[in-house]
């Protein structure tokens, strides 16, 4: 027998080859052939894959370099006596080693998911009898039987079927349920969504029934490609990580330089190396910004309930951040940015068009004629249309707290929706018109039939392929009543069919004819001499609000690419309604996934250019399109719903689920999920995201500015020579005091004006662009230049006029200690911006800023003035003349860095103006 692992394209195969190949038959295999291929293919089930423990997950948290940073700091703090600041960091480590914890164990269950999705049971033919056996136990040459609600167990070739249809949106993204039929397919690269001769594993019969034989199993079916794609997709860290662990690398450096260079000097100075060691270590730990992760995370946590409460719920933090650096958006199309809800759109009629107004499966709308109202009571032959489509029809339309729902056949829920809107009651008009009989829908015949007794008689209802009922229709319904139809009026109606198909409107047919009884349904005399009423085009139609939202994307400098697993020509429309593709752009615009599997890498990126949708798709060409994109410098997010959409979103920088429509799968692996399914949601998702890294960046210029500012003035103090400008002490308090409550506001500012209407940064910018490094210069080289002068003023010359020099000295360093303190606050309100003046930006915005100020002066009071602490900390009351010094010194701080972020701003316009010209 073929090796089924090797899957031959059972699709392109007749019935009888599959059988052949598999060496099996109608009647199925024994028992003991069914036990030797389980032996010989395993279970049918997914692979686990390579499971990684809790506690190599928690213990992998510890490896980040930040966090040793950060356990040393603790280390130190308790060896300088510092408890309360050795619990605050040992508290912000064990927060890290947490978060990092849950985000990783989270995404080990992305896998396990898939199991989900396996039908527990089958029924099977062995032996030529039907048996029920566990889904797992189902081998290759097995022969399934479906049934309507049946989830399949395997991938199988159909062997015979009766009106069945498949619900594959799952797999492939279609909106609507697959019909299946035992042609071969003719080429062996078809898509999935085209094999109509196969069903897959995971799927769910909508319709219908049938007999198929299982042509893999487990791992060898389509689920199991994703499966194994999914696993074997390397997740990059998100650029906040990236960032942050540079920025890590970058202050270790720092730190050792610091303490080793410092302890030296000291030592050549003539300290004594106890006290410069202790001192060094002091200045390491300043050089560390303690409350890096806790601002950060705390920034990323206000940041995801702000989106939670717009109904994006992020899993993992630092998916905020990325969010905000988007620059291309790969969405899928079903429930994304339509509605997943079949909606008749228009009806042709007594050769009128009739628009039909509403969208989804709420029952509310109105009809069209030429701009103006039409009553469905004053047109006879739309009131007799939305009673067919009500009377022929098998599904039910239901409302839980304000939503509806269809159970059954989206087609024909959409149909229950327009009698709905023109006024039908459907439980009153069954009892007028009940359903005596039927003869249902076929692939064959494509029409289903159903019978009604009346006053007049039998009504028979038709609804179908409008090529199955025209040319069984010999007169129409108009307002003047039955008429004869004429050849203009047959092709009036097949030239509206194609204008409608051509806009991707699923197009039926509507017809009657009146009996004296009721007939023998299994005879085909029931057909001809039908009365022709119309036709009803109808989509799954884009998100009202899903055109705004790819505008406002544009607007923000992001590309939206729609990637689809439906037909080129739904996706097309889809594209064209919600404003992808511009009116007018040539089809060529629509790439399917088999022209893609045509195309090289390198032509693949010249037309990522320009094509905004591609259709048809697999699994390995959304995964293709990311890679490709990344590889491209792109950072790039990634919507979708079905298992078929998993690995494309955990290789995507962000990955977005779709809350209500989504798997399992999708869920667990992606990084966001939208709760309402909307597209527009993400662009909130994305000004979030945007505040939150100014905001980070805003951090950064303050923390890096103050700590750079205390390190250039001790070791300068210390290479010309001067006493110790603040004790170790001191500087850790300046750390706590200072760094700790403004920077956490600086975490939470308000929003810029103008953050969605700017382009995404460039991905390879960090937080430290030319604006940043030129502030972090400006200000921690003119506090040096400030502060070391007024410490040798205050030490050498004595204002005071002390006589004992260890008074001198601790006035000095005071001074120092308060000045550095006040201006580092003034400093946190010139950081609310790198480029904006703080006069535009506003000094009372930010209204914890204010309060961190207050509470921060109140503490640094406290060291100065009450005992205990000024004993502690070695500090002196202080002169109201010398708080008006400090307080004059550090106003100064304020235009000098409006002069520097004037001369940022016209930098940045004199490049742009470049940029423009070449």
């Amino acid at each position: 027998m073929t090796e089924v692992a090797e899957k031959p394209p059972f699709h392109t195969m007749a019935p009888e080859q599959v059988l052949e190949v598999l060496e099996t038959g109608p009647l199925g295999l024994n028992p003991d052939a069914a036990q030797a291929r389980l032996e010989q293919y395993g279970l049918n089930e997914l692979a686990a894959g390579k499971k990684i423990s809790a506690w190599s997950i928690l213990l992998r948290q510890f490896a980040n370099l930040l966090i040793i940073i950060l356990l040393a700091a603790t280390v130190i703090s308790f060896f300088l006596g510092e408890h309360l600041d050795a619990y605050v960091i040992v508290a912000i480590v064990l927060a890290c080693v947490v978060l990092g914890f849950v985000q990783e164990y989270r995404a080990e269950k992305a896998a396990a998911a898939l199991q989900k999705l396996a039908a527990p049971v089958a029924m099977v033919v062995r032996d030529g009898k039907e048996q029920s056996i566990p889904a797992r136990k189902v081998v290759p040459g097995d022969v399934l039987v479906l049934h309507t609600g049946d989830r399949v167990a395997a991938d199988a070739r159909l062997l015979e079927e009766i009106n069945l249809k498949a619900d594959e949106a799952l797999l492939t993204g279609e909106s609507t349920a697959a019909s299946k039929n035992l042609a071969p397919v003719a080429d062996p690269d078809k898509a999935v969504g085209d094999r109509k001769c196969m069903v897959f594993g995971g799927t769910v019969i909508t319709y219908g029934r049938g007999r198929a034989v299982v042509t893999a199993t487990g791992m060898d079916t389509e689920f199991g490609k994703i499966a194994r794609m999914l696993a074997g997709v390397a997740v990059d860290k998100t650029p906040l990580e990236a960032r942050m662990a540079t920025i890590g690398r970058v202050l270790s450096v720092i730190c050792l330089t610091v303490a080793v260079g410092a302890s030296v000097l000291g030592v050549f100075r003539g300290h004594a190396w106890l006290e410069m060691l202790i001192w060094g270590i002091s200045l390491a730990v300043a050089a560390v910004p303690e409350s890096l992760p806790a601002v950060v995370t705390g920034a990323l946590a206000i940041g995801t309930t702000r989106m939670a409460r717009k109904n994006a719920i992020v899993k993992r933090l630092p998916a905020v951040e990325t969010m905000g650096c988007t620059t291309v958006i790969c969405t899928d199309k079903t429930g994304t940015l339509t509605k997943n809800e079949m909606t008749v759109r228009r009806l042709f009629l007594d050769g009128e068009v009739v628009d039909v107004s509403g969208t989804g499966y709420e029952p509310s709308g109105s009809f069209e004629i030429g701009g103006a109202a039409v009553s469905p009571g004053d047109h006879p032959v739309l009131a007799e249309m939305a009673r067919i489509a009500m009377l022929c029809n098998d599904a039910a339309l239901e409302e839980s707290e304000g939503n509806w729902t269809v159970r059954g056949d989206p087609t024909e829920g959409a149909l229950l929706v327009l009698g709905r809107k023109a006024g039908l009651d459907p439980e009153a008009l069954s009892r007028e018109f009940p359903r005596v009989a039927e003869i249902p829908f076929s692939s064959e015949v494509k029409r289903m039939s159903t019978f009604h007794p009346g006053p007049e008689g039998v009504l028979m209802y038709v609804k179908g392929a409008p090529e199955s009922l025209l040319p069984r229709a010999d007169k129409m319904l108009t307002a003047r009543g039955e008429q004869s139809m004429s050849r203009q009026d047959r092709e009036a109606v097949q030239e509206q069919a194609a204008a409608m198909a051509r806009e991707a409107l699923r197009v039926l047919g509507l017809a009657y004819r009146r009996l004296p009884a009721v007939p023998d349904v299994g005879s085909e005399a029931v057909d001809p001499e039908l009365v022709w009423v119309g036709l009803a085009g109808m989509i799954d139609p884009a998100r009202p609000e899903a055109r705004q939202a790819v505008q406002q994307c544009h607007r923000a400098g992001i590309r939206v690419i729609m990637v689809t697993g439906d037909h080129p020509i739904t996706a097309s429309a889809v594209a064209r309604e919600v404003g992808l593709i511009p009116a007018g752009t040539k089809s060529h615009a629509v790439i399917t996934g088999l022209k893609l599997n045509q195309m090289s890498d390198p032509e693949l990126k010249a037309a990522l250019r320009e094509a905004r949708v591609f259709a048809r798709v697999d699994p390995e060409h959304k995964l293709r399109l990311v890679n490709i994109l990344k590889e491209q410098g792109e950072v790039v997010a990634m919507t979708g719903d079905g298992v078929n959409d998993a690995p494309a979103l955990k290789r995507a920088d962000i990955g977005v689920a779709m809350g209500i429509t989504g798997t399992e799968v999708t869920k667990e692996t992606a990084a966001m999920i939208l709760a309402d399914d909307n597209f527009a949601t993400l662009v909130a998702a994305v000004e979030e995201g945007r505040a939150i890294f100014d905001n980070i960046k805003k951090y950064m210029i303050f923390l890096l500015s103050c700590n750079l500012a205390e390190i250039f003035i001790l070791t300068g103090a210390l290479f010309i020579g001067m006493p110790l400008p603040l004790l170790a002490l001191q500087i850790l308090w300046v750390n706590l005091d200072s760094d700790g409550l403004p920077a956490f506001a600086l975490g939470v500012d308000p929003k810029s004006p103008d953050t969605m209407a700017r382009p995404p940064r460039p991905p390879e910018e960090g937080v430290f662009s030319r604006s940043v490094i030129g502030l972090l210069g400006v200000i921690s080289l003119y506090l040096t230049v400030i502060l070391i002068p007024l410490f040798a003023y205050f030490y050498y010359w004595n204002p005071w006029g002390f006589t004992d020099p260890d008074q001198v000295l601790a006035q000095a360093q005071t001074m120092v200690f308060v000045t550095l303190i006040m201006a580092e606050q003034v400093n946190a309100f010139n950081c609310r911006s790198d480029t904006y003046s703080l006069f535009t930006v506003g000094f009372f915005a930010n209204r914890v800023l204010i309060v961190s100020v207050i509470l921060s002066t109140s503490m640094m009071l406290a060291v100065i003035y009450w005992p205990p602490l000024s004993e502690l900390f070695h500090t002196a009351p202080l002169r109201w003349q010398d708080w008006v010094v400090a307080a004059g010194l550090s106003v100064t701080l304020i235009p000098v860095v409006e002069l520097a972020k004037w001369i940022i701003r016209r930098r940045g316009r004199s490049r742009g103006r470049t940029a423009a010209a070449a």
